[in-house]
C-alpha cells in the first residue's frame, strides 16, 4: 500500500467534504497530481456550497443529468440517488425526476413541429376544445407554437402527449418549480443543450417566481458531468501503470510491485 502524505490526506478529506464521494479514479489523480484534484473539488463544489438550493434538490438534478439518455452514467445515477435519499428525497421525487428524463426527447419534437408548421404555412394559433385548452395551459406557456402545430397536424398525438406529461399520480413528488429547474438543468447541460427549450423553460421559471440564483445554480451543475471523461481516463491510466509495473517486475524480479489503493 502506498501511504498518503499529510497534504494528500488533507486533499482527500477536502474532496469528500466538497463532493460527497471518493472513487478509485480520484485516488489515482490524488497520487499523481493532488493539486488538480483539490482545484476540481473547489470548482465543482462551489455551486452547491454557495447556491440557494437544498442538498436534496442538487442531488435530484445530478440524478436527472446522469440518467439522461444524453449521458446514461450508471455509477453517477447510483451515487446521486443514494445522496438524494440521504438528503431527504423520496421515491416519488426520484420517479418524478425519471419522468422528466423520459420526457426530455420531446424537446426535439417541439422544435421539429414548429419548423414544420412554419415551412408548411400553418397558422400560429388554433382553437382548442375548452377541456384541452385548460390542460395545455397547465403545462405550456401561452401561444406555444408547437402546441398549435400539433393540434393541426396530429391532435391525437397532442392528446396522448398531454396525458403523459400531466402529473395525476396521488403520490407526492416534486413541486412544479422544482420540475422546471430540473428541466432547465437538462436543457442547459452540454450533453443535451437545447437553446430554444432553455429559453422557454427559463421564462416559465421566472414567471413562476423562481429566483435567478436557483436558475443559475441549475445551469452550473451540468458542467460537472465533464469530469466523467476525466474519471474514465484516470481509470485507464491506472490500468496502464499497473500493467506496466507488473510486466517490469516479471522481467526483473528485483523490482517490487507497488500496490495502489483502491
Amino acid at each position: 500500500m502506498i501511504d498518503l502524505t499529510p497534504e494528500q490526506q488533507a486533499i482527500k478529506e477536502y474532496f469528500i467534504a466538497e463532493r460527497g464521494y471518493w472513487r478509485p479514479w480520484t485516488e489515482t489523480i490524488l497520487r499523481i497530481n493532488p493539486e488538480f484534484l483539490r482545484r476540481y473539488a473547489t470548482y465543482a463544489g462551489y455551486p452547491a456550497r454557495t447556491g440557494p438550493m437544498s442538498a436534496r434538490m442538487i442531488e435530484l438534478i445530478y440524478v436527472a443529468l446522469d440518467a439522461s439518455s444524453t449521458h446514461l452514467f450508471t455509477a453517477g445515477v447510483k451515487t446521486h440517488i443514494d445522496l438524494a435519499m440521504k438528503a431527504g428525497a423520496t421515491p416519488a421525487d426520484i420517479l418524478d425526476v425519471l419522468h422528466l428524463v423520459a420526457a426530455q426527447g420531446l424537446e426535439a419534437v417541439y422544435s421539429g413541429v414548429s419548423i414544420l408548421a412554419e415551412e408548411a404555412g400553418l397558422s400560429e394559433t388554433c382553437h382548442l376544445p375548452s377541456d384541452q385548452r385548460a390542460r395545455v395551459a397547465a403545462i405550456f406557456p401561452e401561444n406555444a407554437r408547437h402546441v398549435a402545430a400539433l393540434a393541426q397536424l396530429d391532435p391525437g398525438y397532442l392528446d396522448v402527449l398531454l396525458g403523459f406529461l400531466e402529473y395525476g399520480d396521488p403520490m407526492e413528488g416534486l413541486r412544479p418549480t422544482e420540475r422546471t429547474l430540473i428541466e432547465i438543468a437538462l436543457n442547459a447541460c452540454f450533453t443535451g443543450r437545447n437553446e430554444e427549450s432553455l429559453r422557454r423553460l427559463i421564462r416559465i421559471a421566472l414567471d413562476g417566481g423562481v429566483d435567478r440564483a436557483e436558475i443559475l445554480q441549475a445551469i452550473q451543475l451540468g458542467a460537472h458531468l465533464a469530469v466523467h471523461g476525466t474519471a474514465l481516463g484516470a481509470t485507464l491510466l491506472e490500468e496502464h501503470l499497473t500493467t506496466s509495473q507488473t510486466g517490469a517486475a516479471q522481467k526483473n524480479p528485483a523490482v517490487p510491485v507497488q500496490r495502489r489503493k483502491a
